[in-house]
């Protein structure tokens, strides 16, 4: 007695390869969107990271400009130590007598500012994306801060009087108590998200050895 078993037809195949194809090609869009994701997050991590650490520490050494430098014999009468002629939107250069160094002069600005850590210009340099440190009196002269930054911009505000609310000013001047600093990281381009995708970080520093800070002791 002879029994006929039959198999899958052709059409049957083709349908059923289409459909797991089909269903293969959802998972693989599905994965590569998830790693797109993941590795966009990984970016914005670093970029959080490496960029709020340079805030840190241009933002502290920023609140102690003029630190130990006199405008005067009453030594409540202090620079802010922000060099007005090399500051602008884009650089800061800043004087403080951390190590309280140096005999007064007269009635001018009156103390040394020649030692490592005293004499810091910080500024953005386009040629390798990064924020250098730059400090004639160290070894070595020049440091990168961080790298892989879009811009660095630095606003200065004006404060005049007990009560002043403070005025934005395009350069620094003597009554300058508060700059803002701008950080904007570009992330490098990820297939399947926006692109492009800036995180910009801000931090704001009062300076605590300018005449209007001075005045509120």
């Amino acid at each position: 007695r002879i029994s006929s078993n039959n198999g899958f037809s052709l059409i049957e195949l083709m349908i059923a390869m289409t459909i797991m194809l089909i269903l293969l090609g959802i998972v693989s869009v599905l994965l590569s969107r998830s790693l797109s994701v993941r590795q966009r997050e990984s970016q914005r991590t670093d970029a959080l990271t490496s960029a709020q650490a340079a805030l840190n520490v241009i933002s502290r050494e920023i609140a102690n400009s003029g630190f130990g430098i006199q405008s005067g014999t009453n030594s409540r009468q202090a620079s802010n130590g922000i060099i007005s002629a090399d500051s602008n939107t884009s650089r800061i250069h800043f004087r403080a007598n951390i190590n309280n160094f140096g005999p007064m002069s007269g009635v001018g600005t009156v103390l040394a500012t020649d030692n490592a850590g005293e004499d810091i210009t910080y500024f953005y340099d386009d040629a390798t994306d990064s924020i250098v440190r730059f400090d004639p009196n160290d070894s070595p002269q020049t440091s990168v801060v961080v790298n892989k930054i879009s811009s660095i911009t630095f606003r200065y505000f004006d404060y005049v009087g007990t009560n002043s609310t403070g005025v934005e000013v395009s350069t620094p001047t003597e009554n300058t108590g508060r700059v803002s600093i701008r950080v904007l990281v570009q992330l490098e381009p990820v297939h399947g998200q926006p692109n492009p995708l800036d995180v910009q970080f801000t931090s704001e520093v009062t300076l605590r050895n300018s005449n209007y800070m001075l005045n509120h002791y």
